[in-house]
């Protein structure tokens, strides 16, 4: 019985911690969508750029055959021309396509004009791409963020897409963030569930995490 008890207020405590880490995210993007809306787009167009130039440059960008990459949003870091460039490449590209409530999934496609407006906004595979990537076959995937930090911890926005989704990726796939320089932050609420990745990319260099080595 007393066991039972301890058990109980364990949960209660984790249940609340969870509350307060969930409130810290919600008051911290409050605080990085403000700066974003700050951005000039000349500073945008610049960092987008250089961001682009240090993928390009990755051992992991150029070795790997099949990618993952997210098609960006307006107020995200630009990948259209990322997304060209791979297509270009001849290496197999998935994009993520949302087919339920918190879930996600990889769409192969083979051409730009292949995307279309899906229902929350975003461009996504259209009803003409029919192959799921099979997460395991990803070698490299770009993640995008509101925030980060330079250890790899990403503050997305909220709805667990892509941690779900992280976590089906092998040991092996080298997970990359990209995110402005001016929007990192040090700290970042983390969650037992948050996936931690494996480079971080701004417009001033690379981060690598698991090496624990800074190129910038």
């Amino acid at each position: 019985m007393q066991e039972k008890i301890q058990l109980k207020k364990e949960m209660c405590k984790m249940d609340t911690k969870n509350e307060i880490i969930k409130e810290q995210k919600k008051e911290l993007r409050t605080k990085v969508k403000e700066k974003i809306s700050k951005l000039s787009r000349r500073e945008t167009e610049e960092s987008d750029k250089k961001i682009l130039h240090q993928i390009k440059s990755l051992a992991e960008y150029k070795n790997a055959d099949t990618i993952f990459c997210y098609v960006s949003t307006e107020k995200e870091i630009n990948t259209i021309p990322l997304l060209q460039e791979i297509l270009d490449s001849g290496k197999r590209l998935g994009v993520p396509k949302c087919t339920g409530k918190g879930i996600m999934d990889a769409y192969e496609i083979q051409n730009l004009e292949q995307l279309k407006i899906g229902s929350y906004g975003i461009l996504e595979p259209g009803e003409e791409c029919d192959i799921i990537l099979d997460p395991t076959e990803i070698q490299f995937a770009i993640i995008p963020c509101i925030s980060c930090n330079r250890k790899g911890e990403r503050l997305g926005h909220g709805g667990g897409y892509y941690d779900r989704y992280l976590e089906k990726m092998p040991e092996d796939c080298e997970k990359a963030i990209l995110c402005r320089e001016s929007l990192m932050c040090d700290e970042i609420p983390t969650e037992e569930h948050d996936e931690r990745m494996d480079l971080v990319i701004s417009e001033n260099g690379i981060i690598r995490i698991k090496k624990e080595v800074c190129e910038i």
